[in-house]
């Protein structure tokens, strides 16, 4: 599997913050075999602006890619991105 080298924490959209939401986004992404995400889809949502500021941040994710016979292959997973106010 690959693994997490670069994580950028997700910014609070300014309308999830007024309206004190928490929670989960959960993202299915494809990491490529150079290590970077792509084809990102919301498969859980808590809206508010929220499910955009997940799919920002994992965007900027970087992985060490998964390999296979010594070989990097791209994989699919999935991440569940954390929004709490302090």
């Amino acid at each position: 599997m690959p693994k997490v080298l670069k994580a950028v924490d997700p910014e609070y959209s300014n309308l999830a913050r007024k309206k004190k939401i928490q929670g989960n986004v959960l993202l299915n992404f494809q990491v490529d075999t150079n290590g970077t995400t792509s084809n990102i889809v919301v498969k859980r949502s808590l809206r508010y602006g929220l499910d955009e500021k997940a799919i920002d941040a994992v965007s900027h994710y970087l992985f060490r890619p998964a390999m296979r016979n010594g070989e990097p292959v791209a994989v699919t997973m999935n991440i569940e991105v954390t929004f709490q106010i302090f």
